[in-house]
């Protein structure tokens, strides 16, 4: 790739203000306040995909946020790269926690990216990551050095299930048509230590409501003679896990792949500091599945978390009741094999089951997903390792994520193609918390580093 750096030199301000306005609409698609920011923000991504060189794009319009399809067709003949991403945000509460406001964006210098870090929501997630597609292709058109096809599916979803996709993939399987799927919604080790993301966790994610009485009740003449929902609740959430936290819904193991001593040794050698990981959260100690270190734990075994809970009064002061509902959210993160519906009927059917008498409980399932592996000997994996070297000087490690994008099994099922996951964001970027950020120098790597494995991987389809 001639003069990409010299490209990026030229338009670095450009490229940061850009993102910068994209940035600044609040495309929340979780909730329904922020319903015209998210449409908007489509518009923009339109423009952009336009602005860049793409010959067609189109709003598709589904159920839900409308999806962005964009291409340039160069040559039929050539391989096609289909690129994914969100445009969509999640919420940005507690707004009182960010250091400035989550949608006026602002660089500012942190001790791992001191040339600065733009903080705003979706900066990492996934904004800042799908810009750096739409400038990778703006600068091989521009330079006439685009080598294959490209086609462009950003979605406004994401972070809500992504369920009118599955959808839109079905019935689009013709216009979707590609030889790999390149998404950068994920992170590597560090600046210095580059690396590929060659599994996700799969998602079951629920929520429960435990009933008592039929109205909240004064806890001084009712309480101890009537059941109380919150305390069922919290109850029941506590025996989800023993004494080795290991999550006690029976069946919720028997598919989990238990990985051979030499792959764990393998992933033993990426460099961790638990010293510094947990100075980093400011806790003093790690928790955790017994028999497994850190980076395991959050990676190749499956988990389950309360992701929140309420009921009762919360308000300022103090109110004596017993409440007639409790409610939590729980997610639970999947590891390839096990089925997210199979798990999420396991927890419905044991999560009633140990309901106390005095208490109804209801288990509603959200979204889910399944896990994902993709495999390190294909052409796709090696022209994106190749590319992190050239960029980098130094081949990335494979890595395991924990995180999940579940629609990366469904890509493999509809579109029969496998799914390149080159991410240029660190796990400090705070994603789906306060204070989301993302480096300057991480936003322009990426946009130096994704021509590289057009070039790559076209060169080892062998249909130049």
């Amino acid at each position: 790739m001639q003069n990409v750096q010299d490209y990026i030199s030229k338009n670095k301000e450009r490229f940061l203000d850009e993102l910068i306005q994209l940035l600044r609409i609040p495309s929340v698609s979780a909730d329904s306040a922020f319903s015209q920011d998210v449409i908007d923000t489509s518009e923009a991504v339109r423009t952009a995909l336009e602005n860049a060189g793409c010959d067609t794009v189109e709003i598709c319009e589904t159920d839900g946020y409308p999806i962005v399809y964009g291409e340039k067709i160069i040559d039929p003949a050539l391989p096609t790269v289909l690129v994914y991403g969100h445009y969509d945000v999640q919420p940005a509460d507690p707004i009182n926690l960010w250091n400035s406001p989550p949608f006026e964006p602002a660089i500012k210098k942190t001790d791992k990216h001191p040339e600065g870090a733009i903080f705003a929501r979706g900066a990492c997630d996934d904004k800042g990551q799908m810009y750096m597609h739409v400038k990778a292709l703006e600068f091989m058109v521009k330079t006439n050095q685009l080598p294959c096809n490209v086609k462009f599916m950003i979605e406004g979803e994401e972070e809500v299930g992504s369920n009118n996709l599955a959808v839109f993939v079905a019935n689009n399987h013709k216009k979707l048509a590609n030889d790999i799927i390149l998404i950068s919604d994920t992170g590597m080790i560090a600046n210095d230590v580059p690396s590929i993301t060659t599994g996700l966790r799969g998602l079951s994610y629920v929520e429960v409501e435990v009933t008592g009485p039929n109205r909240d009740l004064h806890s001084g003449l009712y309480g101890g003679a009537v059941a109380n929902p919150i305390n069922a609740l919290t109850k029941m959430i506590a025996s989800l896990h023993d004494e080795n936290n290991h999550i006690t819904i029976p069946g919720f193991y028997d598919k989990v792949e238990d990985l051979s001593q030499e792959e764990r040794a393998e992933m033993a050698k990426a460099p961790f500091s638990l010293d510094a990981y947990q100075k980093a959260l400011n806790i003093t100690s790690v928790d955790g599945e017994k028999g497994y270190s850190t980076n395991e734990r959050n990676s190749i075994r499956p988990t389950l978390d309360v992701n929140g809970i309420w009921g009762g009064y919360t308000g300022e002061g103090a109110k004596t009741v017993i409440a007639s509902k409790a409610y939590a959210k729980i997610s639970m993160r999947l590891v390839p094999n096990q089925d997210w519906q199979d798990i999420t009927q396991l927890f419905k059917t044991h999560f009633e089951s140990i309901a106390p008498k005095g208490v109804t409980v209801k288990v509603t399932p959200h979204h889910g997903g399944q896990g994902y592996v993709t495999p390190i000997d294909t052409i796709g994996y090696k022209a994106a390792s190749k590319a992190y070297e050239t960029t980098f000087g130094k081949k990335p490690i494979p890595q395991r994520s924990g995180g999940s994008i579940p629609i990366v099994a469904l890509f493999e099922k509809e579109l029969n193609s496998k799914t390149i996951l080159m991410g240029f964001g660190l796990d400090s970027d705070a994603i789906h918390s306060p204070n989301e950020h993302f480096g300057v120098w991480n936003y322009l790597k990426g946009i130096e580093t994704i021509p590289y494995f057009y070039h790559h991987f076209t060169k080892m389809s062998n249909r130049t």
